[in-house]
């Protein structure tokens, strides 16, 4: 058994395509219509293109918009993704100019650092445990 696919709640689609693609570095794979305004949009890291999808999905259900904004008002990142070296990620991110709420931090034999996706989460950067 492995994760296939793992999903964030994005308040508008377009704009998280655009952050998760232009900005994080994500390469779309899968971009199909459902309905009348949603698609069923994942994106996957360019390293592993059949990897793990994040299906970037509308948070049009009650229940996702009040988690999610539970999560972000306790200051709780909904996803991390692992980066080389959280330091440098951090500063070209910010380049870009993507908001941290927490500036890089070493906890023992970790990194991390967390952002806002512009859609709604926030996400935690991550070195990987040597």
């Amino acid at each position: 058994m492995r994760i296939h696919l793992t999903s964030v709640f994005v308040d508008d689609q377009a704009k998280a395509l655009h952050f998760y693609t232009e900005i994080l570095g994500f390469v779309k794979k899968h971009d199909v219509p459902v309905g009348e305004s949603d698609r069923w949009l994942t994106v996957v890291s360019p390293e592993e293109p059949g990897g793990t999808e994040l299906l970037l999905e509308p948070a049009g259900h009650p229940a996702a918009r009040t988690y999610r904004d539970a999560l972000v008002q306790d200051g709780i990142p909904l996803a991390q993704f692992a980066v080389e070296d959280v330091k440098a990620e951090y500063e070209r991110l910010r380049r870009l100019g993507v908001h941290f709420l927490q500036e890089p931090l070493e906890m023992g034999p970790v990194t991390t650092a967390v952002f806002d996706d512009t859609c709604g989460n926030l996400i935690q950067i991550a070195t990987k445990p040597q």
